[in-house]
């Protein structure tokens, strides 16, 4: 743990949750400008690929800012991956084409994908495993209203300034938070250990491969899955050493964090298009409020019950045995007061689970494979999340009950999941 004093740590906080804040803003924030983006770039159908370019390029580049964190030390690379999203940010809001767009949000999701890493993996230096749990339960609540109040400000945005200003608004409070990370005070250090290259391109690959779900990516992203396995029994410096799975925390945490990322992430846009579906976009969002407060309030009350006790097991559990009676409550039921009471449930399932794996795992892990480990958790999650709209998407044909449908066995295979989970109390 680095000493910092109070003052500039609260600063340092600030600064960190803003950056995370607008990094998940940008994952969700596009989704009702699509149909203005369409329309301006001539209907083209690669529009969809505003979205997933975003989601896939963070997943691509989350471990390798992991292991750079490790090796180079936390601030500069966090730096480094802000000063990438803006970069990003102003190239979407310039972009004269579709492809220079996408182009753009492919330097925007490699800038997040680092901003998520590296503001976790922070945290986990800044504060013991008990004070940052508090920290964590603040950082859940970015994380969430961001995600579920993308599709708002992005519907608001556009209306009010156009598609471009939902990219340009990141540039002044991305400098504010450039402004409040100079207070971060973390260690520099370098190791010399070589870098394995060839486990972030396979690793990239396999992702690609896996989130593209057409059968010869899926072929392509299996080979390059079996064959980074391979490669990491072999590196001298593995970008996800093979020993973090020995710790039983880290591969329930994984496993439940791509689950969690699919049911409660993956499934947004189409809770957002139900709750639309007989109201415009500013009323639609409205309905979303309620669901948003719900995990704030989630999030905060189990990041102080867990930073007192320093027990965390029971918040997955209850996290999926929630969300599992709010899908079937959603399938039973069609008058608008109990679909939303249905959603405040769901939105408490939520918030118990987005940022409790994390502590968990940071509790466990060596200092010194703190970044690997945040970024596989982070990566876990985003794998989820992109997963979850592509499934969906399926299962949404069959109509709107087939999204709800569809996450019933995700659900339950993560509360079988979240029993497995060992309890190691947060050290003080």
């Amino acid at each position: 743990m680095t000493t910092i004093a109070p003052q500039r740590a609260k600063t340092a906080v600030f600064g960190l949750f803003l950056s995370v804040f607008l990094a998940m803003l940008d994952a969700q924030v596009v989704a009702t400008a699509l149909p203005r983006i369409a329309a301006e770039f001539g209907g083209t159908g690669a529009y969809a690929w505003v979205t997933t370019a975003y989601l896939l390029a963070g997943s691509v580049t989350a471990p390798l800012y992991g292991k750079l964190g490790d090796v180079f030390g936390r601030k500069r690379v966090l730096l480094g991956a802000l000063a990438v999203f803006l970069l990003g940010s102003l190239a979407c809001g310039l972009a004269p084409t579709a492809g220079l767009l996408i182009a753009g949000r492919v330097l925007q999701g490699a800038g997040s994908g680092g901003l998520f890493v590296s503001v976790g993996a922070s945290l986990g230096e800044m504060f013991t495993p008990r004070e940052g749990a508090k920290y964590f339960g603040w950082f859940s609540i970015c994380f969430a209203v961001a995600s579920l109040s993308g599709p708002v400000v992005g519907g608001l945005l556009t209306g009010l300034a156009g598609w471009r200003s939902i990219f340009l608004v990141n540039l002044p409070l991305g400098l504010v938070a450039v402004g409040l990370l100079t207070a971060l005070d973390l260690p520099r250090r370098r190791k010399d250990a070589p870098f394995d290259f060839a486990g972030v391109v396979l690793l990239g690959v396999a992702i690609t491969g896996f989130t593209l779900l057409t059968p010869w990516s899926l072929a392509l992203g299996a080979v390059s899955a079996v064959a980074f396995a391979f490669a990491q029994r072999k590196a001298a410096a593995p970008v996800l050493p093979p020993r973090l799975f020995r710790d039983r925390t880290f591969t329930v945490s994984v496993l439940l964090s791509v689950l969690a990322g699919f049911a409660f992430l993956g499934s947004v846009n189409y809770i957002a298009v139900l709750l639309q579906a007989d109201a415009g976009p500013a009323e639609g969002g409205l309905r979303l409020v309620p669901m948003t407060l719900a995990v704030s309030l989630s999030s905060v009350v189990a990041s102080r019950i867990i930073a007192r006790t320093g027990a965390y097991r029971w918040a997955p559990r209850l996290s999926m045995a929630l969300g599992l009676l709010a899908v079937l409550g959603l399938l039973t039921v069609d008058a608008l007061p109990l679909v939303l009471g249905c959603l405040v449930v769901f939105g408490l399932a939520a918030g118990l689970n987005l940022q409790v794996l994390a502590m968990a795992t940071q509790n466990t892990a060596p200092r010194a494979d703190r970044g690997a480990v945040a970024a596989t958790v982070n990566l876990a999650r985003a794998l989820g999340s992109a997963l979850g709209p592509v499934a969906l998407g399926f299962a949404y044909q069959a109509g709107t009950h087939g999204v709800f449908v569809a996450l019933l066995p995700v659900l339950a295979l993560g509360l079988v999941t979240a029993f497995a989970l060992p309890h190691v109390p947060l050290s003080r």
